[in-house]
């Protein structure tokens, strides 16, 4: 018998790879909805994000990033919630976590109500209650804990572009939150 060979290919595309290959099919996302829940499991306070988009607008926004090629679904959901609210935000990722739902985001606007223009992405949407302190890292300006209520406010959802403020709704809803 001979040595057995392992895939030693980078998890990482190139530029121009991730390009050519968002033209041609969907990529695997995550999204997160950090939550802060009281001694009872109820939502206490949602975590949105503060950043400035390629426009220079600014915006809020949830967790969002890429699965990685041979990265299991968890260990991207830590990976983005650590990279966005800090090494200190603690979040409770079960073992086998389960999406609250599915968002299809396309590059076409109005096909559904996610929208991305550099591609077809499929989203795994999940609720991580975090017990740390956070801290927004990388290009997040600003982390704001508000109440579900005060997340819910109109104002609040214009600021959420892509569709966030959709996945938020749903997020809420799914935790029993009217909205």
């Amino acid at each position: 018998m001979g040595t057995l060979e392992t895939d030693s290919t980078p998890a990482w595309l190139s530029r121009e790879e991730l390009e050519s290959a968002r033209e041609r099919l969907p990529i695997l996302y995550v999204d997160a909805v950090p939550v802060r829940v009281d001694e009872r499991g109820a939502v206490s306070a949602v975590g949105l994000l503060l950043r400035a988009n390629a426009d220079g607008e600014i915006q809020r926004e949830l967790v969002s990033g890429r699965v990685l090629y041979h990265e299991r679904v968890r260990d991207a959901l830590l990976r983005h919630l650590e990279k966005d609210l800090g090494p200190m935000a603690l979040p409770q990722v079960p073992t086998s976590p389960v999406p609250f739902t599915v968002a299809e985001y396309f590059p076409t606007p109005g096909v559904t109500p996610f929208h991305d223009p550099r591609q077809h992405a499929v989203s795994l949407a999940f609720v991580v209650p975090v017990t740390g302190d956070c801290a927004p890292q990388q290009d997040a300006l600003d982390l704001a804990w508000l109440t579900p209520d005060e997340a819910l406010a109109p104002g609040v959802l214009a600021e959420m572009d892509r569709g966030h403020g959709v996945l938020l709704r749903q997020a809420l809803a799914h935790l029993g939150h009217p909205v």
